[in-house]
């Protein structure tokens, strides 16, 4: 049995999807409920728990915090909890900030059952993967092998200057049992949608496949950012484990390869040739593999150009659709690709999400749900495969975000302008008015004016100039001592007849009835 816990503030959320789950999943989760992330937290301390599903915004520790204190976290299968994030229309910059943890899923309040029950089902798969790669990893691990594991990890990610003593660490190695010459490869894996492998997944995978590769691997190792490392001899063999990956059909795998290198200091800068060499391949569309060896001349770096920048979303909701796209590829420098660098590329993605697209979803965020999905895709670049995917998608979602700050800033255009229709009307009712007339005033199209018109005031014009001429004469009505045909001229009625009939039609007497019952109605008062 699953062990499962709900956390939320609001005790009928936490009660309703307990019940919820339990008629869909009878007697197949142990579910537990808290009130908010410290209580969570100290209830998972007590008992772990496979599954958490957790809201965001919560008193005295919110559903960030939650996951943060438990991203690393190990449940009772011996894997890290899946989480799942409920969340309401206005927490657009806490999902970001989600996304960093690998939730799941982030499912939008109100919960709606299916997509309740789907996302638990997906759990469900995730947590047989992690188990059984668990599994694995624990049967075969050796405690040599990870501590060599160890002091790789401990050299690639030292800062650059401190070398520590060599000597000692090149024996925690076992460095002279390594074949040499040697190379570096970098591997990645990702899916065509830029989702990645999971990395104990992709280190089994390529165990596996090394296994019958020919040529010596010296070690295989996940570097602090769950790419592969492997180290071996530089006779083809990394070329022929892609090979393999694409031969069953699995053409996600990404690989990057450094120069020879030949003594115990060569292995950290073999391992960042390595990367430069992956790097390579983002900007390559059709590149997976890439020596050290291969690239010609430096990566082409600029100054960041905040100034276009800040152009850029000054222009959103504009109709220069054609000026976004040509500045898009004069801030990314397109024509300069494939050479230029990809810290440059980085940044500057980070800044447009910063200074553009962040300040869309400040201004507009509560209405745009929909837009929601594609911003966290685009949100960064490690999400793709290729750079100009990454690009193209970014151009979509900026074309997308343009035309709706467009609408947005048209109705609002448009509802100004038909309140200042209606305030013409109200100072000039008395005179013979007309829809072209009004139309033409504040500038807008005669059968658009029409629409507009009806939907913001709830009536047609000729409806609401008659209702507001009739309520003036109304107040005209309570004084005794002017005529009716007066009054009719004075609110814009052509003559008696047409006052007449029009007031009756709107409030079922005549004028002249009306006048009595309001000065009755005024008389019983006074007494």
């Amino acid at each position: 049995m699953r062990s499962l816990m709900i956390v939320d503030d609001e005790k009928n959320i936490r009660y309703g999807l307990k019940t919820m789950i339990e008629r869909e999943f009878p007697d197949q989760y142990e579910i537990r409920l808290a009130a908010q992330g410290q209580e969570a937290l100290d209830a998972y301390n007590e008992q772990p728990a496979d599954i958490v599903i957790t809201d965001i915004r919560m008193p005295v520790m919110d559903g960030i915090r939650l996951i943060e204190a438990l991203a690393e976290r190990e449940g009772p299968l011996g894997v890290k909890p899946v989480f799942l994030i409920l969340s309401g229309y206005d927490d657009f910059e806490y999902a970001k900030a989600a996304i960093r943890y690998q939730v799941k899923e982030y499912l939008l309040k109100p919960i709606r059952r299916d997509e309740l029950f789907a996302a638990l089902r997906k759990t469900e798969e995730v947590l047989i993967r992690q188990a059984d790669v668990h599994d694995r990893m624990a049967a075969s691990d050796v405690y040599l092998q990870q501590l060599q594991t160890h002091r790789l990890k401990e050299l690639l990610e030292r800062p650059q200057g401190v070398d520590g003593e060599p000597e000692a660490a090149a024996a925690e190695i076992g460095f002279d049992s390594f074949v040499k010459p040697f190379r570096v490869a970098v591997m990645k894996y990702k899916y065509e949608d830029g989702n990645s492998m999971n990395k104990d997944e992709l280190k089994q995978l390529i165990d596996n496949m090394t296994s019958s590769v020919e040529g010596r691997i010296n070690a295989c190792f996940l570097d602090g950012k769950g790419r592969v490392v492997l180290i071996g001899s530089p006779d083809g063999q990394f070329e022929k484990l892609a090979r393999q990956f694409t031969e069953r059909e699995m053409d996600g795998l990404f690989v990057g390869i450094s120069r020879k290198g030949f003594r115990f200091e060569d292995i950290r800068s073999c391992y960042n040739q390595a990367l430069t060499a992956l790097s390579y391949t983002f900007i390559h569309p059709n590149v997976k593999l890439m020596s050290h060896d291969d690239i010609q001349g430096e990566l082409n770096t600029y100054p960041v150009p905040e100034e276009n920048i800040r152009k850029l979303g000054n222009m959103l909701g504009t109709e220069r659709e054609r000026e976004i796209k040509a500045l898009l590829l004069d801030i990314f420098h397109i024509d300069d690709m494939p050479h230029v660098a990809i810290d440059y590329l980085e940044f500057v993605s980070k800044r447009i999400n910063e200074r553009v697209l962040d300040e869309v979803f400040r201004v507009y965020g509560d209405s745009m749900v929909e837009v929601l999905k594609l911003y966290r895709k685009v949100g960064t670049m490690d999400n793709y495969r290729h750079f100009h995917t990454y690009f193209r998608n970014l151009e979509h979602l900026l074309l997308h975000v343009n035309e709706y700050v467009k609408g947005i800033r048209s109705a609002h255009s448009e509802h100004s302008e038909i309140k200042a229709a209606v305030s013409y009307m109200e100072e000039n009712y008395h005179r013979p008015l007309n829809m072209a007339m009004v139309s033409n005033y504040v500038s807008l199209n005669y059968s658009y004016f029409s629409e507009a018109f009806k939907a913001h005031t709830g009536e047609n014009f000729v409806v609401y100039l008659k209702k507001l001429r009739i309520t003036k004469a109304k107040d005209l009505l309570q004084d005794g001592d002017m005529k009716l045909a007066d009054i009719g001229k004075a609110v814009g009625f052509e003559n008696t007849k047409q006052f007449s009939r029009v007031f009756k039609e709107l409030e079922g007497i005549s004028p002249h009835e009306y006048r009595i019952k309001v000065q009755t109605d005024a008389g019983l008062q006074q007494e």
